[in-house]
């Protein structure tokens, strides 16, 4: 479902992602662990195209998704028109839950699929309201945002980013901004939607058992690259190398 080929992600003279070769299969969790600033977010940040490679190339469901077809039949920078159009296949919940204050929560579910994806309002509403029932939040529907905890809030952010159907679920730290007594709702519901979905997901977290728990594979990033992966249970209880070793000494 999602390829990295060679990429390399530079800001100025710094490096982030340095010749970065990375594999998700179809339906599969996977969890990329690291220190701060090992390049983890940028690999979020370059598939919702908030970010551009500065070499190699990204490919999402077998199709180029960083490049297009040029018309020499090769691969040439995406225009914008091209990116809008594939970028539909990415659904992301960012750290900060990025609501509209000025709408209520039906109507931030509801807002894209009508005006990008041109669903009917019907249609937009029923499935928003199933959504909004798989998060645990049918009853607040009618609700502002601003009237609702940071859980319930990213809640919705959650339901909004399914709303679109995406082939591939992002998830940047999305227990970062809550209070602990919070984070562990929003982490159920996450794990919901991976027992009953067929979505693939990708996820930056620092919260393991969270990774241990909903991985297929987790992979441990450090300076730019994937220093080993694998299932959770391998990696969390024999990892290969030093480093990873070190930073789980830390973290668990």
């Amino acid at each position: 479902m999602i390829r990295f080929d060679q990429v390399v992600k530079r800001f100025g003279d710094h490096t982030v992602l340095d010749r970065l070769d990375l594999r998700v299969r179809r339906g599969e969790r996977v969890t990329l662990i690291g220190p701060s600033g090992s390049g983890k977010t940028t690999i979020l940040r370059l598939l919702m195209t908030l970010e551009r490679v500065t070499e190699g190339t990204i490919h999402v469901a077998g199709e180029p998704f960083s490049h297009m077809p040029g018309a020499k039949g090769d691969l040439v920078p995406a225009d914008e028109k091209y990116v809008r159009a594939h970028r539909q296949r990415i659904g992301m919940v960012f750290q900060q839950f990025n609501l509209f204050p000025n709408m209520k929560v039906l109507e931030n579910v509801t807002e894209a699929p009508i005006h990008v994806l041109g669903l009917g309002k019907d249609e937009a509403v029923e499935r928003a309201r199933g959504l909004l029932d798989l998060v645990g939040l049918a009853d607040k529907e009618g609700a502002h945002p601003t009237r609702l905890s940071g859980g319930q809030q990213q809640r919705v952010a959650i339901a909004r980013a399914l709303a679109m159907r995406p082939d591939v679920l992002l998830l940047d730290e999305v227990t970062s901004a809550l209070d602990p007594e919070l984070v562990a709702g929003v982490l159920d519901v996450l794990r919901d939607i991976a027992a009953g979905t067929d979505i693939t997901m990708l996820c930056v977290t620092h919260e393991m058992g969270f990774a241990r728990d909903v991985s297929d594979q987790v992979m441990m990033f450090d300076r730019g690259k994937i220093l080993e992966s694998g299932s959770p249970e391998r990696l969390f209880e024999d990892p290969e190398h030093e480093r990873t070793r070190s930073f789980l000494g830390a973290v668990l």
